[in-house]
């Protein structure tokens, strides 16, 4: 009548048949047996044995109400009556709600954490113990230590999990923050508030903690994780599309006889349509002599024939798919199980997502339309580069790689000044006031590049400086940057 525990099951899997075997073949005795296994998703698993177990995760729960109520349930009266000082109950509290804040900011994606952590409660259980000890040590005239504190929570014990540098700055925001103070002496006042509605309860019993607990919202605004209310709508639609991707990943495939085209004509129709847009090759003889004579060892040339390169990979690979899956739909060719590219790219095309084999070679976009879209714009701007000149503005979001476009652009500025080295040259921007239809000239120095967009902020053209964000308003355009080079010596 026992439990069996085998953990981390992904690493055995040469066992897992076995274990199948062993558990279809025993005899066991006792109802009350059971073999609890752990393991990540693994494609190797033996699917049997996922079938005949019932599955069980164990998920944060949602909102600041559930996730104090979760935190408070692992909690006994004698922790709470651990210390006699004032001040350990309101920071139990405290603890116990940033727990929750951390948790709940990950629903965001990176609106919330720029890489979504896995706090846990040993997080929560060694803060708390920190503050047991520091509490015991603490000499009553002196009082407490806040950068200590501070220190502990925001760099060791949560941020001991935290790996970026803007992440990191948030975490500690969170322990010292601006108007956000929670680890000071303020948090002892009766008017104390983490946000509107959520202070801190003076309370003697667990009873009491989970009634004033049961008192909050069930909705809580972003603004309590220090969010703007643009946050949840960011949240809601995410979610929604989720929903939706999943629906349409299991709908039927095969065409019923119903009335209406069926599935091959739509697919059809639209490869024809967009083989007739597809802009032509690059031929390579041409594109070689137009480089030689904008002078071919120039850094920006050299980008431009690698962006150029790439791009042709993307209209070769589309041509040949598209080609290739008319053939199939007309019966010319078989598509066979071999060609699981092709029925990809027929359902896909159908679904209006871009098919797995040309994102591959390309870059990612919400649907079919915009994608092609984009083909069509980001080969315009290599085509009129290379035929018509350089242009005055880069899309600097059109290219396959942005972060080359801009090592290019100090390695020109060091080349056009003598003695500068290219490991002292910087890189710096300024943000001007037009936009990309008002630019008539390029700049004497650097590049002018457009196609930026702010996410979780607003711009404020007047002073060129970031705002707040308007409600409703989820991405705001950024006008014309000036990016150039600086001597740092």
């Amino acid at each position: 009548g026992g439990w069996v525990l085998l953990q981390n099951c992904h690493l055995g899997l040469a066992f897992m048949d076995e274990l199948l075997e062993t558990l279809l073949t025993a005899e066991i005795q006792d109802e009350t047996f059971r073999v609890w296994i752990t393991t990540e998703p693994d494609p190797k698993f033996p699917i049997t044995l996922l079938q005949i177990s019932i599955k069980f995760t164990n998920e944060p729960p949602q909102g600041i109400r559930a996730g104090l109520k979760r935190t408070f349930s692992g909690i006994n009266q004698d922790l709470l009556d651990v210390s006699n000082m004032p001040m350990w109950k309101p920071l139990l509290y405290t603890v116990a709600f940033l727990h929750s804040t951390v948790q709940e900011r990950r629903k965001f994606g990176p609106l919330g954490w720029n890489i979504p952590y896995e706090f846990n409660s040993a997080d929560f259980t060694a803060s708390v113990q920190f503050i047991q000890n520091h509490l015991d040590e603490c000499d009553v005239k002196k009082g407490i230590s806040w950068n200590t504190v501070r220190y502990m929570i925001g760099e060791v014990q949560y941020g001991g999990r935290v790996t970026d540098d803007f992440d990191k700055r948030l975490l500690n925001c969170f322990a010292r923050g601006g108007d956000l103070v929670w680890f000071n002496e303020k948090m002892f006042d009766s008017t104390f508030c983490f946000y509107t509605g959520y202070k801190i309860p003076v309370c003697k019993t667990l009873e009491q903690y989970f009634e004033y607990i049961q008192s909050l919202p069930a909705m809580d605004s972003p603004r309590v994780f220090g969010l703007h209310p643009n946050a949840d709508i960011t949240y809601q639609s995410n979610t929604a599309t989720d929903v939706l991707d999943t629906i349409t990943n299991i709908q039927p495939k095969e065409s019923g006889a119903g009335p209406g085209e069926t599935r091959e004509a739509v697919v059809y129709r639209l490869a024809e349509d967009m083989l007739e847009k597809l802009p032509p090759d690059y031929i390579p003889h041409e594109a070689s002599s137009r480089l030689i004579k904008m002078g071919h060892l120039n850094s920006m040339n050299i980008f431009l024939r690698q962006e150029i390169d790439r791009m042709q990979k993307v209209i070769t690979v589309v041509r040949n798919s598209l080609n290739d899956l008319k053939l199939a739909i007309e019966g010319t060719i078989v598509m066979s199980e071999a060609s699981k590219n092709l029925r990809d790219v027929l359902d896909n095309m159908y679904d209006a997502r871009i098919p797995q084999i040309w994102k591959r070679v390309s870059w990612d976009s919400s649907t079919l339309g915009f994608w092609f879209t984009e083909l069509l714009e980001r080969n315009t701007q290599f085509s009129t580069w290379i035929f018509e000149g350089r242009p005055n503005v880069f899309w600097v979001t059109g290219f396959f790689n942005p972060q080359g476009f801009l090592t290019a652009m100090r390695q020109e500025a060091t080349r056009a000044h003598k003695g500068w080295a290219l490991d002292t040259v910087t890189i710096h921007n300024d943000v001007l006031k037009k936009n990309k239809e008002e630019i008539t000239a390029p700049p004497s120095e650097g590049v002018y590049i457009h196609g930026l967009y702010l996410e979780g902020a607003g711009w404020d053209k007047q002073h060129s400086k970031l705002a707040e964000s308007t409600p409703k308003t989820l991405f705001v355009q950024l006008p014309v940057v000036h990016v150039f080079a600086v001597n740092t010596t």
